[in-house]
């Protein structure tokens, strides 16, 4: 390997987009990572200016590589390595602002679980009861 090139699991774990090699591979293989518009493999060799697509979760970030480093560092030096498109910035921002004024899950519900005094109740009313159960045997 020459200095202008690096593999791009590599670059993926040294610029702490993953926390393990392994996981930037397992990512890279499953799509999730295209160079240049392209889908990558793990060694597919980077260079400074190459544009790099990848999904973090929900997250999806464009990128500019602007340096290599054969070793992963602090996270300040590590973002010296990339530089973050402006449309990925905005997306990302939009994306953040939408999980702020989703709504509550939890708010949805509105009794929640029933109490075991309501449970009783419905077993008494005959609703979820065992005569109610469908059954697969042959009694007529």
């Amino acid at each position: 390997m020459n200095d202008t090139t690096m593999r791009l699991d590599k670059w993926l774990w040294c610029a702490r987009f993953y926390k393990t090699r392994g996981l930037a591979t397992e990512e890279i293989g499953k799509g999730r990572v295209t160079v240049n518009g392209q889908l990558a493999k793990p060694a597919r060799e980077l260079r400074c200016g190459d544009t790099v697509a990848l999904r973090q979760g929900p997250v999806a970030r464009t990128v500019i590589v602007r340096g290599l480093s054969a070793t992963r560092g602090p996270a300040p030096v590590a973002q010296q390595l990339y530089e973050e498109t402006a449309d990925s910035l905005a997306a990302r921002a939009q994306a953040a602002q939408q999980r702020r004024l989703a709504p509550e899950p939890a708010a949805s519900l509105q009794e929640g679980r029933p109490t075991k005094r309501d449970r009783r109740a419905m077993e008494r009313m005959g609703a979820h009861g065992w005569d109610d159960r469908w059954s697969a045997s042959i009694e007529e």
